[in-house]
């Protein structure tokens, strides 16, 4: 972070400081706080950081950022609310630094959308990417504060569960160019509908400069009816779209197809398999197109993606093959989870399921179209945890799939899979984050790998 004066921080939040004593850097964790820091108290559900002021000021922080009286003194800022504060500096911050930033949002697929984009971004300009969770109004600030001189790109996820969160996270961070990966059903208990989705995520436009590119996935059926003159529409996708995925195959682990543009072809090879990763790299191709990259490095770029932490993560266990893919579950990143089973080889197909959250009165219904898919795609195995799935589970059985299994612990699930796994089966497990299915999975490989070494 370049430095700022306390004055100037006061000023973009509309605030009074102390001194004019310059800070370095920003914190909101005192177990993060370095020398130079302003660090700002938070007020959360759970906790005040204004209780911890004193601690971050012990531990290096060279002001803090407060919007109530502390009991000692040391330099300080002081707003109306904290919160409010920090995104507000942070897009003051932001707003100093002339570069392309790519913001995207999406129902599912974001964080994978965000790697692909960043490698292919990166491949020309020194490019800096949401680390983690960091996608909602703590953490788009705290990304933004990572600008430097020295970077020349940015790769923004935004995540939302309600009506104005985009808006904010946008007016902060200006984006150059938008990205929707698509519209689904994540969190339609907060917003209604999936037209309700679909407003809060254009809320992405409000800080979206009139004139620049807007991607959508033009396969989706509510973003492929956007119209807006104020900025350059561009669609993509396997059936519509100015980016068109055509002669996709996918063998050995890897998807191979090729993008067909404007007249051009350019053929991409991505080490990873599931049509909805087709969707991901051909958005960031789209990204790469726009921002002006060459399509063969846009290419080359894109092999080069790796999973991160659990989203289909392919892991090979004494003989059997694993895809781990419990970062978080949706309809529409289910379906992608059974389109990958099937897709990948292996003597028997086991389907490991947990609930699918936030999806309120939706939730039976959605529950039961995955147990549809899995009794159509002819899975060999199905086991379900949680209260939620076993709406799969009893729907699959009414479709006539025999090897049906449910389960209300955990355990008893693992030990049930332990029973039935055999060298050459290939395991999906995929659930909401919340449900914690890598519980089963460490059982499961550690018990496995005892039998089997």
């Amino acid at each position: 972070m370049e430095k700022l004066k306390l004055s100037e921080i006061a000023s973009a939040c509309k605030g009074v400081s102390s001194t004019e004593l310059e800070i370095t850097g920003v914190a909101i964790d005192t177990r993060k706080v370095k020398p130079g820091d302003l660090f700002i108290c938070i007020k959360g559900e759970r906790f005040d950081a204004h209780e911890f002021a004193k601690t971050a000021i012990e531990n290096g922080a060279a002001a803090v950022m407060i919007h109530r009286d502390i009991d000692f003194d040391c330099p300080y800022v002081k707003v109306e609310d904290t919160s409010k504060a920090l995104l507000a500096l942070s897009g003051y911050y932001r707003s100093k630094f002339n570069i392309p930033l790519v913001a995207l949002t999406g129902s599912v697929g974001k964080t994978t959308t965000k790697e692909f984009t960043y490698l292919v971004v990166n491949s020309q300009f020194n490019a800096i990417k949401t680390i983690g969770n960091l996608n909602n109004e703590i953490g788009v600030p705290q990304m933004l504060f990572q600008l430097d001189n020295s970077v020349e790109a940015a790769v923004i996820e935004m995540g939302m569960n309600h009506f104005g969160e985009i808006h904010n996270l946008t007016t902060a961070a200006k984006p150059n160019v938008a990205l929707i990966t698509n519209i689904g059903v994540s969190h339609i208990e907060n917003l209604g509908s999936r037209e309700g989705i679909l407003k809060a995520k254009l809320e992405i436009l409000d800080g979206l400069e009139k004139g620049s590119p807007l991607i959508l996935n033009g396969d989706n059926d509510l973003l492929r009816t956007v119209k807006n003159d104020d900025y350059k529409l561009y669609f993509y996708g396997i059936d519509n779209g100015d980016f068109k995925a055509e002669n996709i195959v996918e063998e050995n682990g890897s998807t191979s197809f090729d993008i067909s543009c404007f007249g051009c072809k350019q053929n991409v090879t991505i080490p990873t398999i599931g049509i909805h990763n087709v969707y991901n790299a051909l958005s960031a191709f789209a990204v790469g197109y726009v921002l002006g990259i060459d399509s063969r490095k846009c290419a080359d770029a894109l092999s080069q993606y790796q999973p991160e932490g659990m989203r289909q993560k392919s892991v090979s266990v004494g003989g059997i093959t694993v895809i781990e893919d419990c970062y978080n579950a949706s309809p529409d990143s289910m379906k992608a989870a059974i389109s990958t089973l099937v897709n990948t080889v292996g003597e028997r197909k086991i389907a490991v399921l947990s609930d699918m959250l936030e999806l309120g009165d939706y939730s039976v219904n959605a529950h039961r179209q995955v147990g549809e898919i899995v009794a159509e795609n002819n899975i060999d195995f199905l086991f379900t945890f949680g209260s939620a799935s076993v709406d799969i589970a009893n729907r699959a059985k009414e479709l006539g799939m025999k090897n049906v299994f449910h389960f209300s612990d955990k355990d008893e699930m693992a030990t049930a899979l332990l029973d039935t796994i055999k060298a050459g089966d290939t395991l999906i497990f995929k659930a909401s984050r919340g449900m914690k299915l890598e519980e089963v999975i460490r059982k499961v490989y550690n018990d496995w790998e005892k039998t089997n070494e």
